[in-house]
This record gives C-alpha cells, sequence and structure tokens, in this order.
C-alpha cells in the first residue's frame, strides 16, 4: 500500500492530486508544519530533510514532486504523462521549472530565514519574492494560453502541480483572477471530482467559503 505524507496547502498538494486522479490505492498522513511534524524524529526516518511530500512504497520511499508525479504517471495512470519522448520531456521541464523557479520565488515571501539571518533584510526579499513570484504566475497564464490544460488538450500531472501556485497566489492577495487563462483553467480544475476531493480534504484557499 502506498502512503503519502502531505502538509496542506503546501506544494505537496500536488502529489496528493495526482495520486487521488490515478485511481491508486493510497494511504495518507497529513502533517502540521505549524508543530514542525515535519521535523519529528518519526517523520525524519521516512524523510531525512524533513519536507514534504514523501511517497512511501514496497521499494523505498519516493521524495520531490516531479519523481512522485512521474512515477505516478507512470505506474497508475500513464495517459496523464505524454507518451512523446519531446513532449515529455517539455513536461518534466516545465515540473522542474515549477520546482525550481516557481516555488522558491514563493519560499522568499513565507520562509525569508531560509534565505538570510539578517532579519533587516527579510522585508525586503518578500518584495522580491511577491514580484518574482507574480512574474510566474504571469508566465504561467502565457503557458496555459487558450489550451484546455496546461500541455493540451490532455490533463497530465503537470497540472496538478500547476493549481498549487495558483492557490499560493491568491492566499497572499495577488490579483490573479487578472490572469484570464489561468483563472479559466483553475475552474476546469475544480470541476474535476478528484480535484475538488482532495481540495476540501485538504481545506485548501481554493475551496474556502
Amino acid at each position: 500500500m502506498l502512503k503519502l505524507y502531505y502538509a496542506p496547502g503546501a506544494c505537496s498538494t500536488a502529489s496528493h492530486l495526482a495520486l487521488e486522479e490515478s485511481g491508486a490505492k493510497f494511504d495518507s498522513q497529513a502533517l502540521a508544519f505549524a508543530k514542525n511534524e515535519q521535523k519529528t524524529p518519526e517523520y525524519l526516518k521516512v524523510n531525512p530533510r524533513g519536507r514534504v511530500p514523501a511517497l512511501v512504497i514496497d521499494e523505498g520511499t519516493i521524495v520531490e514532486n516531479t519523481a512522485i508525479l512521474d512515477f505516478v504517471a507512470s505506474k497508475f495512470a500513464p495517459q496523464m504523462m505524454p507518451k512523446d519522448p519531446v513532449q515529455r520531456a517539455r513536461a518534466i521541464s516545465l515540473m522542474a521549472w515549477f520546482s525550481n523557479n516557481v516555488h522558491p520565488s514563493f519560499t522568499h515571501i513565507s520562509r525569508p530565514e531560509r534565505f538570510a539571518t539578517d532579519t533587516k533584510v527579510f522585508d525586503h526579499l518578500k518584495e522580491v519574492g511577491r514580484s518574482n513570484f507574480h512574474n510566474c504566475l504571469k508566465e504561467i497564464d502565457g503557458i496555459i494560453g487558450g489550451k484546455p490544460w496546461i500541455l493540451g488538450d490532455q490533463f497530465s500531472v503537470v497540472d496538478c502541480y500547476a493549481l498549487v501556485f495558483y492557490g499560493w497566489g491568491k492566499r497572499i492577495g495577488l490579483p490573479v483572477e487578472e490572469l484570464k487563462n489561468y483563472t479559466a483553467w483553475k475552474d476546469r480544475m475544480l470541476a474535476r471530482p478528484a480535484v475538488r476531493r482532495v481540495l476540501e480534504r485538504e481545506q485548501n484557499v481554493l475551496v474556502a467559503a
């Protein structure tokens, strides 16, 4: 049996969504960041880095969204990743950009202490992070364009990942509704039963009353 460790509202929502969409049977355990549950001795045995997501499988543990999303698609839902090698590479490239650029820009806002020890620069880090993150959301809006899904006509694990950032933008008060393509795509995502189940389970900002 698979077991996903996640934190509600964190980037791990991407892996949570992919598993739910795939139809795979899995257990899950939510970790409360406010209680530092990701740093407990028990969890550090699962992922010594103390981060989410972590997916425990029979062969061990997989960490990092990009790896988990590719695994879930390969193992349980091949329709959620392109078959063509070039298109698959483009999908992985997008997810790598999400992980290496989009996510860190938000982390400058939410956890500036990871980038500096001088508290006097925290406000500047947050300001720069907010601008960079907003620009990333605008780029995602352009990538979507008029397509139904990120990669085109076929829903994929890339869509699972991209929803995280729209929610984060809403959480910090960015004018995400002005991103017309991204917002229309978000509405299509919320119309998917598996997506709504996960967001309601996590009490995500996108389904909050």
